[in-house]
């Protein structure tokens, strides 16, 4: 064959191969040998973490706005603990220029559920607004009971009259009538204490550090939860009545009484 037939079969053979996809003979270069993976069908790997377990909180603003216009139905008799009973709830008390300790209680409730939920925690309040009659004590401990609560917080302040009276204290059932009213209260009070003593004032006139233990309260008594109460401070004392009526006074608690509750959770 001579040399122009070879040039013209190789010319063609090279289209053929490119045509084909196949890499021309004649641009073949040695290279090193490359291992690839082989890709995975697999699904994704998934944690084998287990998910936080979700904490309920029930959240008990201190009376309601229609309490006063309606005695009656406020001061019937409902069981209260010990055998005792006492009235359903009461007006609560008020700072001296006429701000009232429900309003409080409502503004500071509704601000410590927003911090906890955004938390993660799942908040559930014994009243659904200001402006309604109750709920009794006995039922008020008994939404806590119902929701299986990690945690229940009765949000209140106080009206004593002393000059002298000024500060927070915390409330649990003493002595415990059930194992929730025991150690798990005595630790959620002493959380509660914690968080409050780093912004506030320990009460001067009531129980002993903050800790007030008390056999008196039905809210507390007929709980079956770990539960305390907050008495967030004297409403009728000159220095604190400006916090419990702004704002920024009412943040603070609800700052301090979250935190409070989340150190007891973790």
């Amino acid at each position: 064959m001579s040399a122009v037939w070879k040039r013209a079969l190789l010319v063609t053979s090279v289209f053929a191969l490119a045509a084909c996809g196949a890499t021309p003979a004649a641009t073949v270069r040695p290279t090193a040998t490359t291992t690839r993976s082989p890709v995975s069908t697999a699904p994704p790997a998934t944690t084998t973490a287990p998910a936080p377990a979700r904490r309920v909180v029930v959240l008990d603003p201190g009376h309601n706005g229609a309490n006063a216009a309606n005695p009656g139905r406020i001061n019937r008799r409902v069981p209260a603990g010990r055998g005792r009973t006492k009235a359903c709830n009461t007006t609560g008390t008020a700072t001296d220029a006429g701000y009232p300790e429900h309003r409080f209680t409502w503004a500071v409730s509704t601000m410590v559920r927003e911090l906890l939920v955004a938390r993660g925690v799942e908040v559930r309040l014994t009243r659904p607004s200001d402006d309604g009659i109750g709920p009794c004590v006995d039922e008020r401990a008994a939404v806590g009971n119902r929701a299986g609560a990690d945690a229940v917080v009765s949000i209140h302040a106080d009206g004593s009259t002393s000059p002298s009276a000024k500060g927070f204290h915390v409330a649990y059932s003493a002595p415990p009538l059930n194992a929730a009213q025991g150690e798990p209260s005595r630790r959620l009070a002493e959380s509660m204490r914690d968080a409050l003593r780093a912004r506030f004032p320990v009460s001067t006139y009531i129980g002993d550090a903050g800790l007030s233990p008390r056999d008196d309260l039905g809210g507390l008594n007929l709980s079956t939860r770990p539960a305390v109460l907050v008495e967030c401070g004297n409403m009728r004392n000159a220095t604190e009545a400006g916090a419990f009526s702004s704002p920024d006074g009412q943040r603070a608690y609800a700052s301090a009484i979250a935190d409070g509750i989340l150190a007891y959770l973790a």
